[in-house]
């Protein structure tokens, strides 16, 4: 009875470790849209207090306002693509708008550039340590197991490349990303560049 308790406890864990990880990646989801969606709001002139109270009296999301007035190169950010994922540009802020990177998706490719005001160091905390180590290595090791078994072709394998100027990151490329993959590194890019803007703040 014991072996059977644990047998479904470790079921019932690994269930609710997948919810998890759903929930964080359209967590991270929204927290993009309504960040790229403030942004264009507050180019346009609309301060913070303006936005509640538009919403009050329309009773909508301020979320949905923006759409049908987007200026054209504006919409232009977000065409589809025929293949792999949408074409656009997704900026990572601080929970205090503070801008951090804008992330370039185009097509199965990602393109992230930091913001050109900060100094993002790979040896600054938890850039090697969470980023690299945890989530891209595990990105990779399983897609080799993929391939290894016969389900992954080779050059559809997730990869990354680090463009540096001495220690200081100018880009960081991905190829091969998919949807889901899309989720997790837009959450976890932005936890680590904020994380480290701390840092370099104290």
């Amino acid at each position: 009875m014991d072996s059977e308790r644990m047998k479904a406890l470790v079921v019932f864990k690994e269930r609710l470790e997948k919810r998890l990880e759903e929930l964080n990646g359209e967590t991270a989801e929204v927290t993009a849209a309504l960040d790229a969606v403030n942004s264009v709001l507050l180019e346009k002139g609309f301060k913070r207090g303006d936005l509640s109270e538009v919403a009050q009296k329309t009773n909508e999301p301020v979320l949905a306002q923006p759409e049908k007035n987007l200026p054209k190169e504006e919409e232009e950010h977000v065409p589809s693509s025929e293949a792999g994922l949408p074409e656009s540009v997704i900026p990572l802020r601080t929970t205090s708008e503070e801008p951090l990177a804008l992330i370039y998706v185009e097509k199965d490719e990602l393109h992230v550039l930091p913001d050109e005001n900060k100094r993002f160091s790979i040896n600054t905390p938890p850039f090697s340590q969470f980023l690299v180590e945890r989530i891209l290595a595990r990105m990779q090791e399983k897609d080799t197991e993929l391939v290894r078994t016969g389900q992954l072709a080779p050059e559809k394998m997730f990869a990354y490349n680090l463009v540096l100027e001495g220690d200081l990151i100018r880009e960081i490329m991905f190829k091969n990303v998919d949807e889901e993959r899309l989720r997790e590194l837009k959450s976890s890019l932005r936890w680590t560049f904020e994380k480290m803007y701390e840092k370099t703040k104290s």
